[in-house]
């Protein structure tokens, strides 16, 4: 299916954004949000394949709720952020962890090909109500690997739109990806990585179930 959105401008994302997630990585809160990129190439839709390059052999999976803005904005308050908001889609924030590791940085880790899978649809501000107040999954073969809600956010949605805000303007069609929770694999006891013939989906209560095989690369081609 192709992408339920236009391609954004720009897709802003936020690290250790989830208390769980936070303690499950035994790192500390973040005193203020921890933005990263990813780039508009990493970009799928609903049903289209992560394919996995073969320099990497720990990809993860990450369920978040994205952020679409429909209108343009810049030094905005919390207390007013949320009405820049068009509405809301499931994000699959798909990571080489390996590659994140080596770099020091995590650009590159996290904007390879395919992996930033966006659907299945955009669902506005107004039928999604309080964003902080959603359930979050993410199934990998139908097992239920991350499961939390958007309650566990460290900021706020409405925060982080303030404080992305406060430096950069945010313009129509802009996407921002909210952060995780707990369960990912590299922070599990037994670590569990993307391979060749899964099937991850996110689900966010109200707006929707994301769904996306993963092939390696020559099996892809």
């Amino acid at each position: 299916m192709a992408l339920p959105i236009d391609r954004p401008g720009k897709i802003v994302c936020v690290g250790l954004n989830y208390r769980d997630h936070a303690a499950e990585s035994n790192a500390d809160l973040p005193q203020q949000p921890m933005l990263f990129a990813k780039w508009q190439t990493s970009l799928i839709g609903p049903g289209a394949a992560i394919v996995l390059p073969p320099f990497t052999t720990e990809v993860d999976f990450e369920a978040e709720l994205g952020v679409v803005i429909g209108r343009e904005g810049r030094g905005v308050s919390a207390d007013n952020a949320l009405e820049l908001v068009e509405g809301y889609v499931c994000v699959n924030d798909v990571s080489a962890r390996d590659v994140q590791a080596g770099d020091g940085q995590w650009t590159r880790g996290k904007s390879f090909d395919t992996f930033c899978p966006v659907g299945p649809r955009l669902v506005s501000a107004e039928e999604v109500g309080d964003p902080q107040a959603l359930g979050i999954r993410c199934l990998v073969n139908g097992e239920a690997l991350q499961d939390s809600s958007t309650s566990e956010m460290v900021f706020s949605v409405a925060e982080v739109i303030a404080f992305v805000a406060e430096a950069i303007t945010l313009e129509p069609g802009d996407l921002i990806a909210t952060g995780t929770p707990a369960g990912v694999g590299f922070a599990r006891p037994e670590p569990v990585f993307l391979g060749h013939g899964d099937e991850v989906t996110v689900e966010i209560e109200r707006v929707g179930s994301l769904t996306n095989p993963v092939r390696a690369a020559e099996a892809a081609a």
